[in-house]
């Protein structure tokens, strides 16, 4: 058996052992589940939020303002007079698509920039640490800050480009050390003797088995996005009206929380019970890929 036929077998192998692990573990189950049903939410919040009250955000009614939890509005209405259910179920897919967006665009920079460092080495290797460790040694949510106060019009996209821009480094170091380590597996010496190409060989090896443990992260770095833009949104930096998104709910009624409560509490539970999710699935998967916790 060739080494780049053992590699694969190793990985079909590996692969099979993770998905052993995952399915028998009841919080991957229910993490799967709660992502699952806020992908749908994201992709048809008209039909969800049609469900139960308003389908439309913007349709308000003064006279209902903070109206309590009630049949008309299972949520309840904000200051002027929204249904707060179809406001935190519209805000899921801006929220969510910062959250992702932000994590693809950080992985694929990562990516490019930790391999190259890594499967190179040499100045590749010492220019991109250095650059790194500059962006690494910038507090993120400060840097977001000033780049979003320098911006025009903050869009989900602005403000998710904005937040890759300074997530990305904590990924490459991940992928640079994953990377080291796959470099210096024999079937990667292998296809080197085989005079196959540093392109082909960081196609089909390098990334491929590099890229695992790289993934249980981004699981939980979308959940850390999703909390920065709420942040960043409750500080008045990041997202403004018309936009809708859970921070901006939250920004909102932070002023009312006394007398009206509920304002607050349903996007804050919304946004909690995502983050858990992705967190949660997150740990899992980091379990599952280390041998360790295979064996539990």
């Amino acid at each position: 058996m060739t080494e780049t036929a053992a590699a694969a077998l190793e990985h079909v192998t590996v692969s099979r052992g993770v998905w052993t692990s995952l399915r028998r573990r009841p919080l991957f189950w229910i993490s799967a589940a709660i992502l699952a049903v806020l992908a749908v939410i994201s992709l048809f919040p008209d039909a969800v939020g049609g469900l139960f009250g308003q389908p439309d955000p913007r349709a308000c009614e003064l006279r209902d303002s903070k109206q309590p939890p009630s049949a008309a509005h299972v949520f309840g209405t904000d200051l002027q007079g929204c249904d707060i259910y179809a406001n935190v179920i519209h805000g899921a897919r801006t929220s969510l698509f910062i959250g992702v967006t932000a994590t693809v665009i950080a992985l694929a920079i990562a990516i490019v920039v930790g391999t190259l460092a890594a499967y190179f080495g040499g100045f590749a290797d010492i220019l991109i640490s250095r650059l790194t460790d500059v962006f690494l040694g910038f507090p993120f949510i400060l840097g977001a800050i000033i780049v979003l106060n320098s911006v025009g019009e903050r869009t989900p996209l602005v403000v998710a480009v904005v937040l890759a821009a300074f997530s990305w480094p904590t990924l490459a170091r991940l992928v640079r050390t994953s990377v080291r380590t796959v470099r210096r597996m024999d079937y990667i010496s292998a296809a080197s003797a085989m005079g196959i190409s540093h392109a082909r060989t960081l196609v089909t090896h390098v990334v491929p088995n590099a890229i695992g443990p790289v993934l249980a992260i981004t699981a939980t770095m979308v959940g850390s996005i999703i909390v920065a833009e709420s942040t960043l949104t409750f500080l008045g930096v990041g997202l403004r009206s018309p936009s809708i998104s859970w921070g901006l709910q939250m920004a909102n009624a932070q002023s009312y929380f006394g007398s009206s409560p509920h304002m607050l509490v349903f996007p804050a539970l919304f946004l909690s019970v995502t983050v858990f999710a992705l967190i949660t699935l997150g740990d899992i998967l980091r379990d599952a890929l280390d041998p360790k916790g295979r064996r539990l």
